[in-house]
C-alpha cells in the first residue's frame, strides 16, 4: 500500500505539471483562433478532463458485538468480552485518479488505508482497499455536487492486544498469551456523495462522505473458504477532504 501511495503521488505531481502546460497551450492557441471555434473544439469530445489528488479521512465505525470487532471468542471470559469496545474513530489517507467524460461523469480508480485504534493497548482494526469508481456530477458555478459508487476489494486486519489484567504469562519461558490477529479479505460496495469546489482553473477542494459496505468472512484469516455474502463489521461513515489537480474546468 505504501508503494501504491508513492506511485499515486508521483503520477499526481506529473499530472499537475501536464495540466499547467495544457492550460498555457490552450491560452496561446486561443489568441490565434476564434474563441467560439476553440470552445466548441474543446467541449465536443467524450473525454473532457483528467484529474487526481490525495485525500485524508476520518470516520466512526461501530458494530453490535465486540466479538465482531476482533473476530474471536477465545480472548477471555464472556464478561470481559462484553466490556471490550464495539465502536471507535478511524482515520487514514489515500488517493484517486479520474477521467472526466462529457462534462458530467467521473470514471477512475482509488485506494485508501484506514486505522481505528482501540483500548490504548495497541489494539486496532486496519483496513486497506481500492477499486474502480464512477460518479455523476453537475455544476453550480464553482461548486460541483456529485453522487457515485466504488466497486472493489481489500482486507481488514484486526489486532487484539490485551490489557495487563488479561495477559496470561508462563513464568518458565516469559511468554504472554491471549493476543489475537486476523486478516480477512473483502469485496466492497462504497456509495458516496460529495462536493468539489473550484479554487483555481486546475485546483479544486473535494469534500466527500461515504459508507463502505464490505462483504467477506469476518471470523477467518485469509483462506479459500471465504463466504462473500457475509456483511462485515465494524463499519460506518467516513468524511474525506482533499485536493484535486488537473484539467477540472470545461472549456
Amino acid at each position: 500500500m505504501k508503494k501504491i501511495l508513492f506511485t499515486i503521488t508521483f503520477v499526481l505531481l506529473s499530472l499537475g505539471l501536464c495540466a499547467q502546460e495544457q492550460g498555457t497551450s490552450a491560452y496561446q492557441e486561443g489568441d490565434a483562433a476564434s474563441p467560439r471555434k476553440e470552445q466548441k473544439k474543446k467541449s465536443s469530445g467524450i473525454i473532457t478532463g483528467l484529474s487526481g489528488g490525495m485525500m485524508i479521512h476520518g470516520g466512526y465505525l461501530f458494530t453490535d458485538d465486540p466479538r465482531k470487532v476482533f473476530s474471536s471468542t477465545g480472548l477471555g471470559s464472556d464478561e470481559y468480552m462484553k466490556s471490550l469496545p464495539k465502536s471507535g474513530f478511524t482515520m487514514g489517507i489515500g488517493g484517486a485518479l479520474r477521467l472526466h467524460l462529457i462534462n458530467h461523469i467521473h470514471l477512475g480508480a482509488e485506494g485508501f488505508v484506514s486505522t481505528m485504534p482501540l483500548m490504548g493497548s495497541g489494539s486496532n482494526v486496519r483496513s486497506g482497499w481500492g477499486g474502480a469508481f464512477c460518479d455523476a456530477y453537475t455544476e453550480w458555478g464553482k461548486v460541483r455536487p456529485m453522487i457515485g459508487l466504488t466497486i472493489g476489494g481489500g482486507s481488514m486486519s484486526r489486532l487484539f492486544v490485551p490489557d495487563e489484567a488479561q495477559v496470561v504469562s508462563n513464568p518458565s519461558d516469559s511468554i504472554s498469551y491471549n493476543a489475537s490477529y486476523t486478516k480477512t479479505p473483502f469485496f466492497l460496495l462504497d456509495p458516496y456523495i460529495g462536493l468539489e469546489i473550484a479554487l483555481q482553473s486546475h485546483v479544486a477542494l473535494l469534500i466527500r462522505v461515504d459508507y463502505m459496505l464490505p462483504f467477506g468472512k469476518s471470523g477467518s484469516s485469509l483462506t479459500k473458504n471465504v463466504n462473500w455474502s457475509n456483511f462485515m463489521s465494524p463499519n460506518g461513515p467516513r468524511l474525506y477532504v482533499g485536493f484535486m489537480f488537473g484539467k477540472l474546468k470545461k472549456r
